[in-house]
């Protein structure tokens, strides 16, 4: 049974993810999913990720933004989630 502060989420705790919202890209590894946030740690704003098919792939954007501490995401505002298979960006580009 669920309490009121769990929710369903596609990854688990650990995943690194790729998540797009309305307005913004991030990746990171899942620290924490809650009932209104997925918490990132290790993450990172895609300013620009190119060709999307090609950063998907090598993992490569054209500008990133490392969050210093972790980041939470509000699930309302998710478009998409994908797992991540590279290294997390990491570098200010």
């Amino acid at each position: 049974m669920k309490t009121e502060t769990e929710t369903e989420f596609p990854y688990a705790v650990g995943e690194k993810v790729f998540i797009r919202t309305v307005t913004l890209y991030y990746t990171g590894k899942i620290k924490k999913i809650s009932a209104g946030f997925v918490t990132l740690e290790t993450a990172a704003w895609i300013a620009d990720t190119g060709r999307f098919h090609d950063f998907l792939k090598s993992g490569s954007a054209n500008e990133v933004e490392p969050f210093v501490n972790d980041a939470s995401i509000p699930i309302g505002s998710m478009i998409d989630v994908t797992l991540w298979d590279g290294e997390l960006p990491r570098k200010q580009k």
